[in-house]
């Protein structure tokens, strides 16, 4: 028996994953919760939409500014102490936005809520290089963010029931103090190596250590960045990956009054169909990294994550363009939300080929990819409401979406992931 046991690989990356789909729903919450709650704030604060554009960018600028300076912190000292630092920092600020008191102070308040989350992804995507095995990346990295969206989903409903019995501020406290009680396991329970962890056996490290880049960092200087951001499959991932944030940050923040305004829904369907496209992200999210792993098995690297990722992104295009189209609003809605999760499909693809190709500068190209992303966050709220009433229209912006897919698509043609980037 003992033998056996020995040569059975534990199973304490799980645990580490468990923690990583923790981190994700926390992060979806904070960030999803401002949405459903902006008519009571730009009540109380006297906001306009534009005002309110503003301070959801506020937020995306942030997030963008700092995400590859804190992947490089990542990189370099580990993620166990820069994840606790992360989710400390925006947990504070969570709780900070209780006491806004004009758009300024909000907008600054969202801003420092932003520089502390930025990195929180990448740090994430580190992790999963050092723990999981190369075989699994594809499907963890779709259950993490199966957890985010799901969260995400289940946000604007939550935040109407609190809201019958809490004011808009506690909410935000009482989900800041969420954020605090992650911070404290993952300090207490996280190690960055798996050789540090006495749950992890013998053959389970074997298992980990086989799949994963031991290779010497590059000293990260001019010829790092140069050679990084040259690389074909890198300008190829930023360009995929614009889109994806555009759209997602169009869903946490616009959607819900695109759905009041442009099809007349009422508070209880806002609950559904304001939540519907995360929802259905989840179950994107999971065959999405299922669908790569199986297909990099059965078809290589290059039709198992590109393949996956263009076909995905097509069908996004499709199903968004559809929806300028239909007159039933449900329909509309539910075409709106199959695009988004067809979006978010792609996502196991996109994170597992930073892992497949930079190794041990996993967090530096994944922040890269991710800060291309939060440019579209940055933009999306200011286009999006710039585009529906320059054209008094709110399948404007929706046009523009589809239209981003259909260049995602075609970037997924150049990417290929057995080319790795500083090789």
């Amino acid at each position: 028996m003992a033998v056996t046991q020995q040569y059975t690989p534990s199973r304490a990356r799980y645990r580490v994953v468990g923690l990583c789909v923790l981190l994700a729903m926390v992060t979806y919450l904070d960030r999803a919760c401002i949405a459903t709650l902006a008519p009571q704030i730009m009540a109380d604060l006297d906001l306009d939409k534009d005002q309110m554009s503003y301070v959801y960018s506020a937020f995306a600028l942030a997030y963008a500014a700092f995400e590859i300076p804190t992947a490089l912190w990542a990189d370099r000292l580990g993620t166990r102490l820069v994840l606790t630092r992360i989710v400390g920092w925006w947990s504070a600020f969570t709780v900070a936005t209780a006491v806004a008191w004009g758009q300024y102070s909000l907008m600054a308040i969202r801003f420092l809520f932003g520089m502390g989350e930025a990195g929180a992804w990448p740090s994430a995507a580190r992790t999963f290089s050092q723990w999981i095995p190369r075989r699994e990346r594809g499907t963890v990295q779709g259950v993490f963010f199966a957890g985010a969206h799901l969260s995400g989903g289940l946000t604007p409903s939550l935040v109407l029931l609190l809201l019958g019995h809490l004011h808009w501020r506690m909410i935000f406290v009482l989900f800041g103090v969420i954020g605090f009680a992650w911070a404290a396991a993952w300090q207490r329970w996280y190690r960055d190596d798996p050789a540090l962890d006495p749950r992890v056996n013998e053959a389970e490290r074997d298992l980990i250590y086989a799949g994963r880049d031991l290779a010497s960092p590059h000293a990260i200087d001019g010829h790092f960045w140069r050679k990084l951001l040259r690389h074909r499959n890198v300008i190829a991932l930023c360009v995929m990956y614009f889109p994806n944030s555009f759209v997602f940050y169009f869903c946490i923040t616009w959607l819900p009054t695109f759905l009041h305004e442009k099809h007349g829904f009422s508070d209880t369907e806002l609950g559904v169909f304001a939540g519907l496209p995360l929802l259905l992200s989840v179950l994107a999210d999971l065959f999405g990294g299922v669908a790569t792993d199986w297909a990099v098995r059965r078809f290589g690297a290059r039709l198992g994550r590109a393949g996956v990722g263009f076909v995905a992104y097509a069908m996004a295009a499709v199903a968004t363009a559809l929806a300028t189209v239909v007159s039933e609003p449900m329909v509309a809605a539910s075409l709106i939300s199959i695009g988004t999760a067809a979006s978010m499909f792609t996502l196991g693809a996109a994170w597992g080929t930073c892992q497949d190709i930079a190794g041990s500068h996993t967090a530096a190209l994944s922040a890269t990819m991710n800060t291309s992303g939060q440019i579209g966050s940055i933009l999306s709220p200011i286009v999006v409401i710039y585009l529906a009433e320059r054209f008094a229209d709110w399948n404007a912006p929706l046009i523009l979406i589809a239209s981003l897919f259909a260049v995602g698509a075609a970037a997924w043609c150049v990417i290929d992931p057995n080319r790795r980037v500083l090789d």
